[in-house]
């Protein structure tokens, strides 16, 4: 291994693991303000710590097009939103199995549908324009939008409870959660960078291309928050943190992350794999949550459910390994 590359993956290891920390402390500290502001825990829950989660994703993706890599971003947002359903959920699911009961978050899946089909009629012509990328924006302002509707709306959801009880047993000083705020935020944008260089680095001494990376290295590394989030949630039984977590967060990508990255440098030249591959792959990762969230008595993700999306996982970067080599 020669130096560039050994520099690279250093840079990866080093990117990873402060995004990891930053977003958390971004998280909590963002969590924490909202509260003091008076804001209702419900729209915590849904817009804070769904922003705030999927921040390493909008961060990497930003840095990535703006150093003139937008199929990196792109590659990190449906990479991502793969691996957020298959990977987190089923480990999750594997080890506490998930009960759903949240009537905002069974509400959400069908709009997550509905955004995943939209980003997927954008792909068809293997190319996201600026115009494009600014309709995701306008999405976006609009989940926001029917996001604080639903807060205002929905008193009692049990989402509200565990919000509520999460964000009481954290930072308990307002100037302790702007400070960790304003730290996370930095340490997210200086390791993004970090990560980034790294990544595309290690793209050019391999020889593959940037898309590639962002489905796999980087969209495992911006979807840690999200697994150790969904891990304690789900040990402490805050079943609607871990699900509702996941389905804002693939919606922030999907809308925020994309739209971002297409604002600053068009998407172009993508291939029609990326639509026939991996966007599809996304549509079913999705389809499955909501067939297995919406059918049954339960409406739960047991055990057995969970190994099935984490062997979808490992049957898609299995795919894209061979595919590589």
């Amino acid at each position: 291994m020669d130096k560039n590359m050994l520099l690279a993956t250093f840079a990866i290891m080093v990117g990873f693991a402060v995004l990891v920390w930053s977003a958390d402390k971004f998280v909590e500290g963002a969590a924490a303000s909202a509260n003091y502001a008076g804001m209702p825990p419900l729209l915590i829950g849904m817009i804070v710590v769904g922003f705030g989660t999927s921040a390493p994703e909008m961060v990497v993706s930003a840095m990535a097009a703006m150093e003139g890599n937008p199929a990196l971003a792109l590659g990190n947002a449906l990479g991502s939103n793969i691996a957020n359903i298959t990977l987190i959920l089923g480990i999750t699911a594997i080890i506490a199995p998930i009960a759903v009961h949240s009537n905002i978050i069974r509400k959400e899946l069908p709009i997550l549908l509905l955004v995943t089909a939209v980003v997927g009629a954008m792909l068809w012509n293997q190319q996201i324009g600026v115009a494009e990328a600014w309709g995701l924006i306008g999405g976006f302002v609009l989940l926001i939008g029917w996001s604080i509707w639903c807060a205002f709306r929905s008193k009692g959801d049990p989402l509200e409870q565990e919000v509520e009880q999460e964000i009481s047993t954290n930072v308990t000083t307002l100037k302790a959660a702007i400070f960790w705020l304003i730290l996370g935020l930095a340490l997210l944008i200086v390791s993004s960078r970090i990560l980034v260089w790294g990544a595309v680095e290690i793209a050019q001494q391999l020889g593959v291309s940037d898309l590639l990376i962002g489905l796999t290295i980087v969209a495992f590394g911006t979807s840690l928050p999200e697994l150790a989030t969904s891990i304690v949630a789900a040990r402490k039984g805050e079943h609607d943190i871990v699900v509702g977590n996941i389905v804002g967060s693939n919606m922030f990508n999907s809308l925020a992350v994309i739209g971002i990255a297409g604002t600053i440098e068009p998407i172009t030249n993508i291939g029609a794999e990326v639509f026939w591959r991996d966007w599809t792959s996304m549509l079913f990762a999705t389809a499955l949550l909501m067939l297995i969230v919406r059918s049954g008595k339960s409406q739960s993700i047991k055990r057995g459910e969970g190994v099935l999306l984490l062997l979808c996982y490992l049957g898609y970067n299995t795919y894209l390994l061979y595919g590589a080599l």
